[in-house]
């Protein structure tokens, strides 16, 4: 009895010898069972035709591999007009018919192969003392039924990547439950217009901005209200707001220039002859030879492109011919097309150095007359500088080539002399009270410099306050003052949400939101990555839907 609860044994198997050999906990057992029924007609029977042994395996024993020696038998069914006239007992749910696995040890496989995969499966259960492979516990997974969806009113869509930028597929979820209800191996419109026509009950679809969903819940649930995604939204203003900026940053640094006083003015104005203006925080060392190489041998790459580019578009090729031509993206295009002019490749940020601490220690003893490096390396070694001495010499390079690095205190009858759109777009999109005091006051100085920017700073607060307001009743008014402000780039934002204006609404009027499918997007991304990208999408579809 104390071994048969030790092993949980189902009731009517009585456990009659049990043996260790090889490393495998051999178990022998017989059925008690006074009487079973036929798997036909159901009715009961006695009568024994003959018994035989079933060799199966078991869930592990204290990381020892253990075999069930089942003896079972056969009965003579009684009913004379069954046509089954001798069965097998079925011990069913511990035993399926015809199985060489316990039912216990099948389903503890299907949960490692949904939470590791195929190889990392196999490496798990072989620790485990369970002895399989990575294809069987494949066929298990794929083995489990999936549920077939019964009705979702709120259907949430979104696209995922199979390979980032050359294959996508799509996930379905359902916004009421929260639950990942499929996955479509595609983005095309007309397979998800093929999967919403089989579900008319759908009444509210939410989706991201791009045309192909769109175009899918038109097709195949015309009665659905969509909503685009809030996230979207703003996102593709805020693109458009870095676009405004970065015309606009010679305005700007202008701007800043003349608002300041006479006295700071001839400050300022002897220094303008240098040709680049760094402050101390940002000062960088001097690219190596090598990497300044592969630097200009990508810009002339680069710019003979654009040159090519810009002669195949004399001859009137359209953006997608030339993308094919070129090699390059109709998107880049489109970005080339948009600046005007060649697209000088941005700067990189500075990254943290050991020499960030001595920076103006140097700089100072630099405009005192010691331009001997070695010397200066020696001077803030003895202060605890741990880097190297060529270190200091690629640093001292930007000053040989006459390049202003500006103290703090000098920087600040500067102002915006290190304007960068990419960072200043995100004074734009905050919340005001989010900000410091310093970042309000460049946001300020950015403002007062340029009446562009002032425009665009009210535009997007107001359109920030209408989304996380929930006013879509505004809408229109909003727009009414964009196209009235003639920022260009603005304007392509608008003529989006003009075109999708029904859905942008309902997203600035209603409460769902696409956030939630971001998330199973994001989760889904995980599996996909633990797969190795080598399982095609049938298994992939199980894992995320029986996982999710």
């Amino acid at each position: 009895m104390e071994v048969k609860l030790l092993l949980s044994l189902p009731e009517g198997l009585e456990v009659t010898h049990i043996e260790r050999t090889d490393g495998i906990l051999t178990i022998s057992a017989v059925s008690t069972q006074k009487s079973v029924c036929c798997p036909l007609c159901s009715s009961a029977a006695t009568r024994i035709h003959s018994s035989y042994t079933r060799t199966l395996a078991d869930l592990p024993c204290a990381g020892q591999q253990v075999r069930l020696l089942l003896q079972v038998r056969k009965f003579f069914c009684q009913v004379a007009t069954c046509a089954r006239k001798i069965f097998v007992e079925r011990i069913a749910p511990f035993i399926e018919p015809w199985a060489r696995v316990t039912t216990r040890l099948h389903q503890m496989v299907q949960v490692i192969g949904l939470a590791t995969g195929g190889m990392l499966g196999a490496r798990v259960t072989d620790r485990l003392g369970i002895q399989t492979c990575w294809m069987t516990i494949i066929r298990r997974i794929m083995a489990l039924p999936t549920a077939s969806v019964e009705e979702v009113a709120e259907l949430g869509i979104d696209d995922f990547s199979f390979r980032r930028g050359r294959k996508f597929g799509t996930i379905l979820v359902d916004m009421q439950s929260h639950q990942v209800i499929d996955l479509l191996p595609d983005r095309k419109k007309e397979t998800a217009a093929a999967w919403m026509s089989t579900h008319p009950e759908i009444d509210l679809v939410s989706r991201d901005r791009g045309g192909d969903y769109a175009a899918g819940a038109r097709e195949g649930a015309p009665q659905a209200t969509q909503i685009a995604d809030r996230f979207h939204m703003y996102k593709n203003l805020v693109e458009a707001v870095e676009l405004t900026l970065a015309r606009c940053r010679a305005e700007i640094r202008n701007g800043a220039f003349h608002a300041l006083s006479e006295e700071e003015r001839e400050v300022v104005e002897p220094l303008s002859l240098p040709t680049e203006f760094v402050s101390v925080e940002n000062w960088k060392p001097a690219p190596d030879a090598c990497t300044e190489r592969e630097r200009l041998s990508r810009r002339a790459e680069r710019h003979d492109r654009y040159t090519q580019v810009m002669a195949l578009r004399a001859q009137g090729f359209g953006n997608a011919e030339i993308a094919r031509r070129v090699g390059l993206t109709a998107r880049t295009l489109q970005n080339w097309q948009k600046k005007g002019s060649f697209p000088e490749a941005g700067r990189r940020r500075k990254r943290p150095s050991c020499f960030d601490p001595y920076a103006s220690y140097v700089l100072s003893r630099w405009e005192q007359g010691c331009q001997n490096g070695s010397q200066l390396y020696r001077e803030i070694k003895e202060q605890g500088y741990g880097g190297q001495e060529r270190q200091v010499h690629r640093f001292l390079l930007p000053l040989r080539k006459k390049v202003r690095i500006i103290q703090k205190a000098e920087s600040a009858h500067m102002p915006l002399q290190d304007f960068s759109a990419h960072d200043a777009v995100w004074l734009f999109a905050r919340d005001p009270a989010d900000l410091d005091v310093k970042e309000q006051t460049t946001l300020t100085t950015i403002c007062q410099a340029s009446e562009t920017a002032r425009t665009t700073y009210q535009l997007v607060q107001e359109f920030r306050h209408m989304l996380h307001h929930r006013e879509g009743e505004k809408l229109d008014e909003w727009l009414a003052k964009v196209t009235a402000s003639q920022i260009r780039e603005l304007q392509s934002f608008v003529l989006g949400v003009e075109r999708d204006k029904a859905a942008v609404v309902a997203g600035l009027t209603l409460p769902q939101n696409n956030g939630l499918v971001e998330g199973k997007v994001n989760k889904l991304k995980l599996i996909k990555r633990m797969m190795y990208g080598r399982a095609e999408f049938p298994l992939l579809r199980q894992r995320v839907l029986h996982a999710l």
